[in-house]
């Protein structure tokens, strides 16, 4: 646990000390999006094989299947065991509760829009708390309450690991 708060105070300190306070992960932010609507692509190739029985879709789902996997390379540098499907299904599952909640928001439930966002933000926090070695994931039996932060005690270790990536990442800067 020492260990992971190490790592996390060297991040925050690299942040705030880098040319403009933030961290220029906004390409990689938008190739991580770019790699959700892949692998969006990738199941309505398969649905769409499955339900009109025309191989062809399998082979459409190949290709974005490839192109995938080569675009995760590009941010999964350095990865160990399962921590590579752990990534893909963590972006998969980040975007289909960004779905859920935008269709929630449309039909006027916000309530349960807000839930499923928050979900998705923190699914999308974790992979990145694994992806840039925030999260020791091979000294982790269960995540507790202090794994990020002792002194805070109000938020979980997915919110706290949620405002290092909105302070770290910023889609905006060009």
């Amino acid at each position: 646990m020492e260990d992971n708060n190490l790592k996390i105070d060297e991040f925050i300190k690299k942040v705030q000390s880098s040319k403009k306070g933030e961290l220029d992960l906004s390409s990689d932010e938008d190739l991580s999006i770019a790699i959700m609507n892949l692998i969006s692509i990738e199941e309505h190739f398969f649905f769409t094989g499955a339900k009109t029985e025309k191989p062809e879709y399998y082979d459409l789902l190949s290709t974005a299947r490839e192109m995938r996997k080569d675009l995760l390379k590009r941010i999964i540098k350095d990865y160990e065991g399962e921590v590579w499907c752990i990534s893909k299904h963590l972006l998969s599952a980040s975007m289909r509760l960004m779905e859920v909640g935008t269709k929630a928001q449309g039909q006027g439930k916000k309530e349960d829009a807000q839930e499923m966002f928050k979900k998705a933000y923190e699914l999308y926090s974790m992979f990145w708390g694994i992806n840039l070695k925030l999260i020791n994931v091979g000294d982790v039996k269960k995540v507790g309450e202090d794994q990020l932060d002792r002194k805070d005690t109000k938020k979980t270790v997915l919110g706290k690991l949620g405002d290092i990536v909105k302070y770290a990442i910023n889609c905006c800067k060009e």
